[in-house]
């Protein structure tokens, strides 16, 4: 994949916006980045599209701006030209494909049935837009088209919403959803910027759906571990359960046999997307340490330590 696709993976959720007058590109952008999105796919359908991606290009650099609604190569010279890094069609023109695959500009156009997404296959891509999304069968077509296209993955578009988007983002052939809930036309046009950045932060904390899991209390032995867990399950009734390092007393509460990390212990926290949890985390400057990760079988990361305690307990994410 892409590096810049696998960029827009771990955002999760590309906010497609409709520019009518380029003054509103900085203060969008600069809502969207507060908001914790760092990606936006601007449609080039309006005369403004141009000079709005120059604009949130140079002013804000960790912004992953790209061009949506891109129809022909003289659009997509103009786009990057502008500063776009990638290119999103409705359709699938082979010629702009070609031509932006030559370039090395990454692209994802749309793509609806099963003649389309083998038209990409056949020019080299293995991510696709799936548009418009609700209205062409949604996640159950996708599931459909994945099927026998076991090396494609999709960018759903058009009817996600903040309702859905978690459903989509569940399946695991899908990179990223396209919307434009939280970056409405009646939103920009009104100026509604902090509006705009609250629904992108609330798109974000939806997505990584962010939850206590379970709080770890550090012992010194075997048996002092025990002894705690007997307790939780004697007055409260948590029925204990003994692993190799720790005595869980029901699924909240965990006693290690022996110091672990955090002075005091540590705090599981569970996300819906452990590799878009530390991607958004980071964004925020929260800093992890690798040496924690732990990884299954087929190498997908299941948990990691934040660097660091929070009011002496360690804290680490851990996938859903």
């Amino acid at each position: 994949m892409n590096p810049v696709i696998e960029e827009i993976s771990k955002i999760g959720i590309v906010p497609v916006i409709a520019l009518d007058d380029a003054k509103d590109a900085e203060p969008l952008a600069k809502a969207l980045c507060k908001g914790g999105l760092p990606c936006a796919e601007v449609t080039f359908r309006t005369a403004a599209a141009e000079e709005s991606i120059r604009i949130m290009s140079e002013k804000f650099p960790e912004l992953l701006v790209g061009a949506g609604t891109v129809l022909t190569t003289e659009q997509v010279d103009r786009a990057v030209g502008a500063g776009a890094k990638f290119i999103v069609s409705p359709g699938l023109n082979p010629k702009v494909v070609a031509y932006c695959t030559s370039k090395n500009i990454p692209v994802v156009p749309g793509c609806s049935n099963p003649s389309d997404v083998e038209q990409a296959i056949e020019l080299g891509l293995d991510v696709v837009k799936f548009f418009p999304a609700e209205a062409a069968g949604g996640l159950k077509m996708i599931k459909a088209m994945s099927a026998p296209y076991t090396s494609v993955k999709f960018m759903p578009t058009g009817g996600i919403n903040a309702d859905n988007v978690i459903e989509y983002l569940n399946f695991g052939k899908i990179v990223a959803c396209g919307g434009s809930w939280m970056v409405s036309k009646d939103m920009i046009a009104a100026g509604e910027f902090d509006k705009i950045e609250n629904l992108t932060r609330a798109a974000v904390e939806k997505m990584l759906g962010f939850e206590l899991k379970h709080i770890g209390i550090n012992e010194t032995d075997e048996n002092a571990a025990d002894k705690t867990a007997s307790q939780f399950e004697s007055i409260f009734g948590f029925a204990k359960k003994t692993g190799n390092s720790s005595v869980f007393a029901g699924s909240g509460i965990e006693v290690m046999k022996a110091p672990y990390l955090g002075a005091n212990g540590h705090i599981a926290i569970g996300t819906n997307y452990i590799e878009r949890a530390v991607y958004h985390l980071e964004k925020r400057g929260v800093e992890f340490d690798r040496s924690t990760e732990k990884r299954d079988a087929k190498g997908n990361l299941k948990a990691i330590y934040i660097k660091g305690e929070i009011g002496g307990f360690a804290v680490h994410l851990v996938q859903k």
